[in-house]
């Protein structure tokens, strides 16, 4: 079965509508989404290693413009729905706490989850909700997105080969370590959030 999903991945990577597809993902992935692209960048880098630093790019846009989405999703709605639900479990004063706690290492925060397999969507929107510097986030958004797209893309594109048969041949533990990675990021959400 997994064998059958990795080969209709990689025929999709080399699709005609895959870079619309992978624009798509890295920008829902960053204000709502909970699959991350590099599920779409990996095998596209695979398929045509040609291409792995325009991918990289079309990922970061994506990405970057998806986040600033988020972002607006935490500035625009917070008033509306999370402010009187605050308030309602008497949490509003710790809110401006954390708030001001959090926009004194926005740019640190943002790097760290940009970069990481935390979901970066809560980022998004947890900046816009606490009103961090629109210019402080999107400037970390590029720096970290960025480097997560183009680090993966790098190392595909030098190693690409071997990696591609080492995924082939275990298929099941990458599987494995990816959904880890995964779930591992949502978890880190209870402990740091």
């Amino acid at each position: 079965m997994l064998r059958g999903i990795y080969d209709w991945t990689m025929r999709m990577a080399e699709h005609r509508r895959a870079v619309s597809a992978l624009f798509a993902v890295s920008f829902i992935e960053s204000s709502f989404f909970p699959i991350p692209p590099d599920v779409m960048l990996i095998p596209m880098v695979l398929a045509q290693r040609a291409k792995a630093w325009l991918y990289a790019a079309i990922a970061t846009v994506g990405s970057v413009i998806g986040g600033l989405f988020g972002y607006a999703i935490g500035f625009f709605l917070f008033e509306q729905m999370a402010k009187p639900l605050l308030a309602f479990y008497g949490y509003l004063d710790k809110f401006a706490t954390f708030a001001a706690q959090y926009n004194d290492y926005g740019a640190w925060i943002v790097l760290f989850a940009g970069v990481t397999p935390f979901p970066y969507k809560v980022i998004t929107i947890a900046s816009g909700a606490t009103g961090l510097n629109l210019v402080v986030f999107a400037v970390a958004s590029v720096i970290a997105r960025g480097l997560r797209f183009y680090i993966v893309a790098g190392l595909l594109y030098w190693f690409g080969p071997p990696i591609r048969a080492f995924i082939e041949k275990r298929l099941g533990l990458v599987l494995t370590v990816f959904l880890v990675l995964l779930l591992g990021g949502f978890m880190a959400i209870k402990f740091f959030v």
